[in-house]
């Protein structure tokens, strides 16, 4: 599949689009700047020499355009506005959001609450033709681009449409280590989103990094969508 992540600079962004080339999709990089795109693609290729990744940088536009699915993977307070710029090129397509809106108070982090009660909801806003799903949020950057390890995390996804809802997760189910969960609408999103400060504020305290893993259900047994 051709994938785009735009904001795929960062370091959730690249590690995502890293594990999605590994798998066997084609990926590209958006940014702003193409340039800088192609810079972290070296970059990321770089530090595995020895696998065969279709990983390439571009221009957000340009990125999205090719894309056939497309991840926003800004920070939080970029997502919708960078998917609006793009609006045209995501019609008809599933858009997967993974930014959480936090801040620092003090010592601490803290989810905010967006005007639309989530950023999921937002970029579903800010490009109403296309088909936004919520997911990744709790997935630790670090072990996702270890490309040698499974990462032991189940994912959480939340989705208005049932067709992004199933696209997430075919891509989710097929990284190693990862488990789809569907958790309904975009509602949803919010507090998905907002629990991600919770994790941070425990590895923080106990200087690890932790993961979601939800135990006593059988996905067979999944009502809806």
């Amino acid at each position: 599949m051709r994938i785009a992540v735009l904001g795929g600079t960062g370091p959730a962004g690249g590690a995502l689009a890293l594990r999605l080339a590994d798998i066997g999709h084609q990926v590209r990089i958006g940014s702003r700047s193409a340039e800088r795109a192609e810079e972290v693609c070296a970059e990321l290729k770089g530090r595995w020499p020895d696998r065969s990744l279709d990983l390439t940088g571009a221009a957000n536009e340009d990125a999205a355009a090719w894309a056939e699915l497309v991840v926003v993977a800004t920070p939080w307070d970029a997502a919708a506005s960078t998917a609006s710029s793009v609006a045209p090129a995501l019609a008809g397509k599933v858009v997967i959001s993974m930014a959480n809106a936090l801040t620092r108070l003090g010592s601490e982090l803290v989810a905010l609450v967006p005007p639309r009660g989530s950023i999921a909801a937002a970029v579903q806003a800010a490009v109403p033709a296309a088909m936004v799903a919520g997911a990744f949020h709790h997935v630790p950057a670090h072990e996702l681009g270890q490309l040698d390890d499974p990462v032991d995390c189940d994912v959480i996804i939340c989705a208005d449409q049932a067709a992004a809802a199933e696209a997430t997760a075919e891509l989710v189910d097929a990284i190693p280590g990862l488990r789809s969960l569907r958790a309904g609408s975009l509602a949803a999103a919010a507090a998905t989103e907002a629990f991600t400060a919770v994790l941070l504020q425990v590895n923080r305290r106990y200087k690890t990094r932790t993961t979601i893993r939800l135990h006593g259900l059988d996905k067979d047994a999944s009502e809806g969508p």
